[in-house]
């Protein structure tokens, strides 16, 4: 849905974009995720338990981690999340996300080119005085938070309002954004549209739009599409998805590509498993 889900996006989304939006729903599901694309040489691996049933006290915990472009920036990344909401009445939420990221830079911008910097602070990563192999310290080594909030206007719109990277890093890695989004959903159709600022990918504030819309054929099937538009980058952004949802079950996958000469192509595939539609979990009004 080009990322536009901080209205709608409950669940295991939910730590990634807002979240309030995991106490709209009351799930237990379990996700792995995987993240491609071939022209940045990027790969991204992880998972996400969500747990919105046990208690009124939503939980979830993320992990994901990957490798980018391994013959010049060479960088490897963790990142780990663990976030809460609460219902404060049946129609506004809040929630928040403590935020831990762990970046290493061993490569070199431009390396193999003659434009290339070479080893130099400006473009390659930050070198261990007391590691006598040559080794690196991380680029990035950040503890940060996010924090949202979820109106339920009616049954079937909502509006958001989120930060993301509130201690302000004041890198384009872990960029400091505010924004929000309103979205429609019924049982099989929806629609949202989200803006955001971003305040530390670029020399001065920019903007980044993202719409997308969901429709569910036969109760099981998602077929999604979404646009992008990043200010900053100059850069719109196509993507579509499909995908089958059962009761205990899910796979998904999506496609985006940056409409841009060069352009780059994202391919995203998450696969998970409902534990309390499964039966293995009880919410408390059954104990």
């Amino acid at each position: 849905m080009g990322g536009a889900l901080r209205s709608l996006g409950n669940s295991t989304s939910a730590i990634f974009l807002n979240p309030a939006a995991m106490a709209e729903t009351r799930v237990y599901h379990v996700e792995g995720l995987a993240q491609v694309s071939p022209e940045a040489r990027r790969q991204v691996y992880g998972g996400v338990v969500s747990d919105s049933v046990t208690g009124r006290l939503a939980g979830s915990i993320a992990v994901v981690g990957g490798f980018i472009d391994g013959d010049g920036f060479d960088r490897s990344f963790l990142d780990a999340r663990l976030a809460l909401a609460y219902p404060i009445t049946e129609r506004l939420f809040i929630g928040l996300t403590g935020k831990y990221a762990r970046i290493y830079q061993e490569g070199t911008l431009g390396a193999g080119s003659a434009g290339g910097l070479g080893e130099s602070a400006a473009s390659g990563g930050l070198r261990d005085p007391d590691d006598t192999d040559g080794g690196y310290l991380p680029i990035v080594d950040e503890f940060s938070f996010d924090a949202g909030l979820v109106l339920k206007v009616s049954d079937s719109v909502y509006l958001s309002a989120v930060g993301q990277n509130l201690t302000y890093p004041g890198n384009g890695l872990l960029p400091t954004t505010v924004g929000g989004g309103v979205g429609i959903g019924t049982t099989d159709f929806s629609i949202e549209a989200d803006a955001l600022a971003d305040f530390s990918s670029y020399l001065s504030t920019s903007m980044r739009l993202m719409v997308g819309g969901e429709y569910l054929v036969g109760n099981h099937v998602p077929i999604r599409l979404g646009y992008r538009f990043d200010q900053g980058a100059g850069e719109h952004s196509l993507s579509g998805g499909l995908g089958y949802v059962g009761n205990e079950f899910a796979i998904e996958g999506s496609v985006r590509r940056a409409l841009a000469d060069p352009g780059a192509t994202t391919i995203f595939i998450g696969l998970s498993y409902h534990l309390d539609a499964a039966g293995l979990t009880r919410s408390p009004a059954e104990l």
